[in-house]
């Protein structure tokens, strides 16, 4: 009964799904996960919505600042070992997946009562392996560097909640940048797209990266200028489920397909610049592996020192300057070059906005320049801040 009872919360319609993160950027992803027809909850470290299978498919191929997408099976009170096995032991997982595929699971928790997530870990495992072992004859393998299907769990104080995975690799990796293409600290890419998304950025506004390093920021802006959907060339958990629609994402992929052909035209106003040559290169050729031409981001070296806007119409400075663990800046003096930023800003970007990422809480008073608005977010490991600049012409607030 238990059973029947979780396979069918499981084929309702909707579908709860959640849609995990960086912490900060939970806002944003509602909006986004909205624009694609979701109903939302938002939560920390990320998104609660429900939909049918083509929602999850869509929120895969199209979102920009999800982490992962992630299909709940089971949610229910969780007080022991035991009964965390009997939870995940009464989900149908051979509806899902056969015993010729790998397996990997991993739990988190937050003030849960069990002893171990390690010992948590097992348990699932076991119970999963015993049902389709049960139903089936077999027994899936465990792989926990390549797998095909990956289970998570979540526990807290009350309760456990646990879900199938469909993105795979996670959504950040949009298949065009080289992993081993890291610099000092590299920012993923559904960071970088966060911000833009705080930041209030708009395809036709001329956006400004002058630390643009292997151009992330730079790659997100231009894809999302020329329409073109963040997974479409990568592929992704749901493809190797028993339940793929083959037919439905086909047609999903079809029409990603033809907006990208209808903006592929479009020539947005977007330039980067960078201290290091070898930065910029690197910059160019992610551009590229992107599906963008050479024509999307205007790419230079320069110093930050003697910024310059790149046109006459006002716009948008998005950036991830060194800071913290990345401070590698001209001259390795990052006080004197933050001064200096500052007045190239105050002196050459009047009507400009500028929206600067850093762990440094001082960055502000670095910079002469008081913030309007700020974001707390992580990069990786570091507390950061998103801080919003307005830019006025020198004199402007004088009366």
């Amino acid at each position: 009964m238990a059973a029947d009872r979780t396979l069918r919360v499981a084929q309702r319609q909707p579908l709860a799904f959640h849609a995990a993160c960086p912490h900060g950027l939970e806002e944003a992803l509602a909006t986004e996960l909205r624009a694609l027809g979701a109903s939302v909850v938002p939560a920390r470290g990320g998104v609660g919505f429900e939909g049918d299978l083509a929602l999850a498919y869509r929120a895969n191929l199209r979102s920009r600042i999800a982490s992962r997408i992630l299909l709940r099976l089971a949610r229910a009170p969780c007080r022991d070992e035991d009964e965390l096995y009997r939870i995940a032991n009464a989900i149908d997982w051979t509806a899902w997946f056969g015993p010729g595929q790998t397996l990997r699971v991993d739990v988190t928790g937050s003030r849960s009562p069990l002893r171990s997530l390690n010992f948590a870990t097992l348990r699932i495992k076991d119970a999963v392996v015993d049902l389709v072992r049960e139903r089936t004859g077999d027994r899936p393998s465990i792989d926990t560097r390549r797998p095909d299907v990956r289970v998570f769990a979540h526990l807290d104080e009350r309760e456990a909640s646990i879900y199938l995975d469909l993105s795979g690799e996670p959504l950040f990796k949009r298949g065009w940048r080289q992993r081993d293409d890291k610099g000092e600290a590299p920012l993923k890419e559904n960071l970088a797209a966060g911000l833009l998304a705080l930041a209030g950025w708009q395809p036709g506004l001329p956006l400004l990266d002058p630390f643009c390093g292997s151009g992330t920021i730079l790659v997100e802006a231009a894809q999302i200028a020329r329409g073109i959907a963040p997974g479409l060339s990568r592929r992704f958990g749901f493809e190797r489920l028993l339940r793929f629609d083959e037919a439905l994402w086909a047609d999903l992929r079809a029409q990603a397909q033809r907006e990208m052909q209808a903006a592929r035209e479009t020539r947005p106003s977007i330039s980067g610049s960078d201290i290091d040559p070898a930065a910029i290169e690197q910059a160019r050729i992610n551009a590229r592996r992107a599906g963008l031409g050479d024509d999307a981001i205007a790419l230079r070296v320069a110093d930050c020192r003697t910024l310059e806007p790149p046109g006459d119409t006002p716009g948008m400075i998005v950036c991830n300057p060194p800071y913290g663990e990345r401070i590698d800046v001209a001259d390795g003096d990052y006080d004197a070059t933050m001064l200096a930023l500052g007045r190239a800003l105050k002196t050459g970007f009047g009507g400009w906005e500028a929206w600067v990422l850093s762990g440094d809480r001082t960055l502000p008073r670095r910079l002469r320049i008081r913030e309007k608005r700020k974001f707390p977010l992580y990069n990786g490991p570091i507390d950061c801040r998103l801080f919003g600049f307005a830019l006025f012409e020198p004199g402007a607030r004088v009366k």
